[in-house]
């Protein structure tokens, strides 16, 4: 699945950069293909809501084979693109594979974070670092190395890197435990659950169209920042939120973060393309994608560590009143009922403490990417 979505989430806008050389006009098409990830991100978390209310999980995979078998008979009737002949003598294989090895290693240490000892996850992080300065050498060499050094010799592109990394990092907190928070705090269903992502997805677009009109009066760091304040807006109303926070409070925080996640992407999209060498677009492109994927495993298994902590405390100090498996129960509407009422305060109270930390830890992080952002700026307006 990673190799198939690596691919779906990069080719596209390598494709628009050879096909737009017109900045404004990229990030119009870009904005549009953000419009239609949108209307999917509506529509799917409705109908994923349903699917597992009324049947169960497994179906909401099954449904999309056949979206995927229409997608390739329409990519195979409709895209023509002319051959192209390769100039490369050589490719990358020796780079491409510790590369891979590296990656790998590295996210199998981060995702083993509270389950396996500590020793034996520093290793695999370790041995994959040594794997990336080894990774460095070799593509210094390389006749046409995989990720070129060069990219990080690049100021500005460095910079995307930078708060692509720290803004996505944040981002999937809300992803990932809102629809939680809702299930297990408010006891709504699954269906409610996915619509608490809707008005990020309605306001997202709104962001991408605005965002380009914007920049060439504010510049594109002052843009940002502007979406990184939008993000900063979303993750305060749910740190500063009770337990007992009405949905359309939660709705309202969605919409700023849809506008915050509208207004960066596409201009540190094009930011990227623009920043990197003519030749380099592709693999920068590419780069900065491996660079958001990267962020948010690393961070989705940081926020797992910590509500993991906040049940496991909170277990501990309910002296055996309340279990990890009865807290499970609490975010899954369908068991939610059986849960002995007289303890579901207590148990909100505990998964409350761990998704608060989260909301806390992810406002750091967009905090740190708006004193950047501001750096960056003051260090340009001084040239």
């Amino acid at each position: 699945m990673g190799i198939g979505a690596g691919g779906m989430n990069t080719i596209p806008f390598i494709i628009y950069a050879g096909l737009y050389t017109n900045l404004r006009k990229r990030a119009k098409v870009i904005g549009y293909a953000t419009a239609s990830f949108s209307a999917a991100a509506i529509i799917g978390p409705l109908i994923g809501g349903w699917i597992v209310d009324t049947f169960s999980w497994h179906w909401v995979f099954y449904i999309n084979v056949p979206i995927a078998l229409i997608s390739i008979l329409s990519v195979q009737i409709f895209f023509k693109e002319p051959k192209k002949i390769s100039t490369v003598e050589k490719n990358d294989y020796l780079g491409a594979v510790i590369m891979i090895i590296s990656l790998v290693t590295l996210l199998i240490g981060i995702q083993m974070i509270e389950t396996a000892s500590l020793s034996l996850v520093s290793s695999l992080i370790v041995i994959s670092l040594i794997l990336l300065i080894v990774l460095f050498k070799v593509e210094e060499k390389a006749a046409d190395s995989i990720i070129p050094n060069r990219l990080f010799r690049n100021g500005p592109l460095v910079v995307d890197f930078v708060l692509f990394s720290l803004l996505w990092g944040a981002f999937v907190a809300f992803n990932i435990y809102i629809p939680m928070w809702a299930q297990g705090l408010l006891g709504l269903s699954a269906l409610i659950g996915g619509v608490t992502q809707i008005p990020g997805s309605i306001i997202n677009f709104l962001g991408s169209v605005v965002g380009p009109a914007m920049q060439p009066g504010l510049g594109k760091y002052r843009t940002i920042a502007l979406g990184t304040l939008a993000f900063i807006i979303s993750f305060g109303i749910m740190a500063l939120a009770g337990i007992s926070i009405p949905l359309w409070i939660i709705l309202i925080a969605g919409a700023f973060e849809g506008f915050g996640l509208g207004l960066s992407f596409n201009i540190l999209q094009i930011s990227v393309q623009q920043d990197a060498e003519k030749r380099d677009i592709p693999i920068a492109t590419s780069f900065a994608y491996l660079l958001r994927i990267l962020s948010q495993t690393f961070m989705s298994s940081i926020y797992g560590v910590i509500l993991n902590n906040a049940l496991n405390k909170g277990v501990a100090e309910s002296h055996g009143e309340v279990t990890i498996e009865a807290l499970n129960k609490l975010s899954d509407s369908q068991s939610a009922g059986d849960l002995p009422k007289n303890l579901l305060p207590l148990m909100k109270q505990i998964m409350y403490g761990g998704l608060h930390n989260i909301m806390l830890v992810a406002l750091v992080l967009l905090a740190i990417a708006l004193v950047f952002n501001i750096g960056i700026q003051l260090k340009v307006k001084k040239k």
